[in-house]
């Protein structure tokens, strides 16, 4: 009987094994047998590897491919002094640049949890994001100053040709990056590296009004180039705010509502589960924590209460492939919540009378 019992289970995905064989479901969990029979694998290799791996793998290539998109730029620059150029140029070198906070970031993640940090290292993740946030700051205002200054000193533009050209480079350069830190990000969930993709895509659509900047220089409009250049600057304060949503609200274990929705439809494919409460979630890096109560029959063993919150974890690493580590506790229905394991008001000796949450 379970009376005021409970059991308080910690579960991490690296260590949930999982060799389906779903046609027999007369096997354990770990080295015992589960009532509902599921003998898993999660984590024949690890997931914080793999991720981790994904994400240098597609920095390493953006670095690339910014570097030699800005390069081209920079030599056009130097002979047709465009500011509108020279502003899409600084902002390709600062995206560039976004990608070293990164790659430390996800080395670290690949560390383990130690003494000190015994959460490990993702939370590395969410800071290189402010870092990238920061870095695209810096370049709005350097790239917004070069367009007043030009715009209260004109200068002639040359080699129209040439700067429309590298305009273009500057759009496929970007775009090819924005398309794949985006899919990788969303592939491993990693806010920080998709704030990255997106802040390219902008710098993208920057390279494309160089192009209309040098047309309308072109066409009798000296203006056109530094204005075209406030109008970069200006769509790169957007990609600031969009990219610190994003990034502050992990930092401050922000979640999507329908993360948390989507935890409670995992735990009700466990059909002795009687109720769910208490669900809360928060990003570590690309890698989800949770922590739930849930409810069963006061009827039931201490054994059998384990063996249900087992098969709830083993639904949410199938509902959620981004989570790391779910907190399951279980309390018997007629004591659900949290309020239940408050302490009354009691005294310690001489200590002044207190209650603990």
């Amino acid at each position: 009987m379970w009376h005021k019992a409970f059991v308080w289970l910690g579960f991490d995905r690296q260590g949930h094994d999982h060799a389906h064989n779903h046609g027999q479901h007369g096997h354990g969990h770990g080295d015992h047998a589960s009532a509902y029979g599921h003998g898993h694998t999660h984590g024949v290799v690890d997931p914080v590897l793999a991720t981790t791996a994904r994400g240098i793998w597609a920095i390493k290539w953006s670095f690339v491919i910014l570097g030699v998109t800005a390069a081209l730029q920079l030599g056009i620059v130097e002979l047709s002094g465009s500011v509108a150029l020279l502003a899409d140029t600084i902002h390709n070198v600062g995206d560039a640049v976004t990608a070293v906070p990164l790659w430390i970031a996800f080395l670290f993640a690949r560390r383990r949890a130690s003494a000190r940090f015994t959460y490990g290292f993702g939370r590395v993740e969410d800071l290189a994001g402010v870092v990238i946030v920061l870095i695209i700051v810096c370049s709005a205002v350097v790239a917004g100053y070069e367009a007043v200054h030009r715009l209260l000193h004109p200068q002639p533009l040359a080699l129209l040709g040439w700067v429309a050209a590298a305009g273009l480079v500057g759009f496929v350069g970007n775009e090819w990056v924005a398309v794949f830190r985006i899919r990788v990000g969303r592939e491993i969930d990693s806010a920080a590296l998709i704030a990255d993709g997106y802040h390219a895509r902008t710098d993208g659509l920057t390279s494309l009004a160089v192009v209309l900047g040098a047309l309308g220089v072109w066409l009798g409009f000296p203006a056109a180039d530094p204005l075209i250049g406030l109008v970069i600057t200006a769509m790169i304060v957007g990609i600031v705010w969009q990219s610190a949503k994003a990034v502050f609200t992990h930092l401050l274990d922000g979640v999507d509502p329908a993360v948390i929705e989507e935890i409670k439809h995992a735990v009700h494919h466990t059909p002795e589960v009687r109720e769910v409460t208490q669900v809360r979630a928060r990003w570590l890096g690309h890698r989800l924590h949770a922590e739930l109560n849930i409810a069963v029959s006061p009827d039931l063993s201490v054994v059998h209460g384990h063996a249900i919150a087992t098969e709830v974890r083993h639904q949410l690493l199938h509902h959620l492939p981004q989570l790391a580590n779910a907190i399951i506790h279980v309390d018997p229905l007629n004591a659900l919540g949290e309020e239940h394991h408050r302490i009354a008001e009691h005294r310690h000796g001489d200590w002044l009378a207190h209650t603990h949450p």
